[in-house]
This record gives structure tokens, sequence and C-alpha cells, in this order.
């Protein structure tokens, strides 16, 4: 009962929170130098016509009057109409969200599949050359940055070797599946279109990695770091003492022991890696939400900025929230 307070109380924070959000980003984004209304009409455009677009999409009242327009639909589901093509914001966070989350979800698994794994073998093996080899591995993933990791996997997976696609969610003759999630690889499983299914994730491997390979390196040294402690507390050399297996002893004593700060950085960088997906999608020309945030960017697009911002601080909130319920699951002692 009490966590169930503790939860609703947390709900309760991400009024404000995004709120804040809210005023930041708009006063913010309002202050980069451009007239969207001119952009929309066009060089050659007549002053009445800019005029006019500018009345039509209330660029013409004071940035006061206008926040409150958008904080007003705000309450009643409404994040505005794009500027850009003129679709409400919410059918166009419908139409490119699942394609970030599938990058997003793909992204979390090798991170989390990769990372825990060589993270407990690296604190296993500690000062060795597994070791060595893990920490070589991580500090190249958190050096490097991502639009050239990018880059370099196109130029040797897709056009030297031809091993994997380069761009977009399916090959151009292959259908998409009947729309469930939005997810190509989730709905073709749903449909069982065992074919599409593998075309998407061929697809899905290369933007993947690249998303992934920063905070896999992170997971790893996190994973390593917390496991190498808990390898050292006397109730692991305990469990020595009683003649338990190593391979018992490292998964089901000292990982299980170690989870926190790797259940802290898995939420802080799911919520990271749904924001910063904007390089890795177009760089793969991936029909998602950081190819929208920059189209919207580039045209100004207030409304779309607002909604792709607010959904991020979102996803971070609730991240968060299920973090901190985590925590009460893999540590009875703690008390909210």
């Amino acid at each position: 009962m009490r966590i169930l307070r503790y939860i609703l109380r947390r709900l309760l924070y991400v009024l404000p929170v995004l709120l804040g959000v809210t005023i930041l980003v708009f006063f913010i984004s309002h202050a980069i130098p451009g007239d969207p209304a001119q952009m929309i009409a066009g060089p050659k455009a007549s002053r009445q016509a800019v005029e006019e677009i500018r009345r039509s999409h209330g660029l013409d009242k004071p940035l006061p009057i206008q926040y409150l327009r958008f904080v007003s639909g705000l309450v009643q589901g409404d994040l505005g109409r794009s500027i850009r093509n003129h679709r409400p914001v919410v059918e166009d966070l419908k139409d490119f969200l699942p394609a970030t989350l599938e990058l997003t979800l793909a992204a979390m698994i090798l991170c989390l599949g990769v990372g825990i794994p060589l993270g407990i073998l690296a604190a296993v093996k500690r000062n060795k050359l597994t070791d060595h080899l893990t920490r070589v591995f991580s500090v190249f993933g958190v050096s490097t940055p991502v639009f050239w990791l990018g880059l370099m996997l196109l130029l040797l997976f897709y056009r030297n070797l031809g091993w994997l696609p380069g761009s977009g969610r399916l090959d151009i003759m292959v259908q998409p599946p009947p729309q469930f999630t939005g997810m190509y690889t989730l709905d073709a499983l749903l449909a069982g279109q065992w074919a599409t299914f593998a075309n998407a994730l061929w697809h899905i491997i290369l933007p993947a990695f690249c998303l992934s390979y920063v905070y896999l390196a992170i997971i790893t040294r996190i994973v390593r770091s917390s496991m190498i402690g808990v390898l050292g507390q006397d109730f692991i050399t305990t469990a020595r003492a009683n003649g338990l297996s190593e391979a018992i002893i490292v998964l089901k004593h000292a990982f299980k022991n170690s989870l926190i700060p790797t259940v802290t950085i898995t939420g802080l960088s799911f919520g990271e890696l749904m924001g910063g997906a904007i390089l890795t999608e177009t760089i793969f020309a991936w029909p998602g939400m950081g190819k929208y945030v920059v189209d919207s960017v580039n045209y100004l697009d207030f409304p779309g900025i607002m909604g792709f911002t607010l959904m991020v601080s979102l996803v971070y909130v609730l991240v968060n929230l299920t973090v901190d319920v985590i925590y009460a699951f893999l540590n009875p002692t703690i008390r909210y």
C-alpha cells in the first residue's frame, strides 16, 4: 500500500515537471532566428500571404498568449497543428513514434544482452586479457561519435561487404505487415509473416548497434564495477567456503546484489536512447521521431518541437518511476 501511495505521489509530480519543460522549450524554440511563416510561404511570397499564414497559425500573437493557447490545448490532449504539414501533432507522433520505439527497444536489448555478460565476464576475469579487451571495447564505445560510427558501419557492412541493408525499415519490394503496434518486427510476428520479420530484423541491426554502442559500453563498465564490489564482500567468501559452485556464486548471489546500479543506468539509458536517436535515424534514413524533429527544427515547426520534447520528457519521468519501484523488489530494505 505504501508503494502505491508513492507511485501516485510521483505521478502527481509529473505535472509540474512537464509544465516546466513546456515553459523552457517554448521560449527557447521561439528564440531561434527566423520566420516560420516566411519559410512556409517561400522566398517569393507576398507580404500579405506571409501575414495570412502568420495569422492562421496564431504566430501574430504575443509569446505569452501563444504559450497560454498551447497549454490550454495541451490540457485537452491537443498538441496543436504542425506548421510544416498542417496535420495535428498528435497524429504525427502516432505515425513516427512506433519506429523510434522499435529502434530504442532493439538498442536496449543489445545494451543489456551484450553489456551485462561482458561486465560480469570482465569482473570475474579481473586484470586478465578478457578484462583488458572489454575495457578497450568500452573506451572505444564511449569515445566514438555516433555520426562517425554510423557512417563507418554503412561503409563497411553495406557498401563494401554488402552484408546488411543501409537504410529504411524494409526492402522496397517488401510490404509492411498489418499494423497492430506500428513496430514492424512485432507486427510481423503477430501476423505470422516470417519473411517480413526477418527482413525488418535485418534492417534494424546496423542502426540499433550504432545507437546502442555508447550505452552498451557504459552498462558494461557499470556492471563490472558493481560486480567487483560485490565479489569482495564477506558473504561471497562465505558462499565459497560452503562449497557453492562459482557459477552459482556469480550469477545468483553476486549479480543479484549488484543490480541496483545496473537498473539505474538502464533506466537513464532508455530515456536517452529515445531522445538521442536523432543522429542515428538521420544517418540510416529511419522514419522515426528523430527525423521528424529534425525536419521540425529546420522549418521552425514549434508545435512539432514541443510535442517531441514533451513525449521524451514523459518517457524520462515514467522510466525513472519504474526504476524506483524496481529498487524495492531488488532490495526489500528500501522503504518509500
